[in-house]
């Protein structure tokens, strides 16, 4: 009876080890995903507060005498830039007087706003 049970331990420390190889490359493979996701966020981020830069300056060219038409770029000191328009009231505008979109860039990532006025 003995020699027929000398293999049987080798056997469960192998399974044993491939079931725990298996779990840890599943867990490595979400956390590697998540950490990819939660660094799009911070990209996400800085191009929304770079969006919101060029509303303000758009807000303060209008204050300065600016009209509809014009358009505002800038490249920020972080490496985020925007895009903002001023559009006149029409279909795309729902406002009464205008409507400023603005566009963030940081590396890949896009994010707008558009207020109406």
């Amino acid at each position: 009876m003995n020699k027929y049970q000398k293999g049987v331990s080798l056997y469960i420390a192998l399974m044993t080890m491939g079931v725990l190889l298996a779990l840890a490359l599943g867990l490595a493979a979400i956390l590697f995903g998540q950490l990819k996701v939660m660094e799009g966020v911070g990209d996400s981020v800085l191009a929304f507060y770079a969006s919101n830069t060029g509303i303000e300056r758009t807000l303060y060219e209008i204050s300065q005498g600016a009209g509809i038409g014009s358009h505002y770029e800038d490249t920020l000191e972080n490496g985020s830039s925007y895009l903002a328009d001023v559009i006149a009231p029409d279909s795309d505008c729902p406002g009464p007087n205008y409507c400023i979109k603005s566009v963030g860039i940081y590396k890949q990532t896009r994010r707008a706003i558009r207020i109406t006025r």
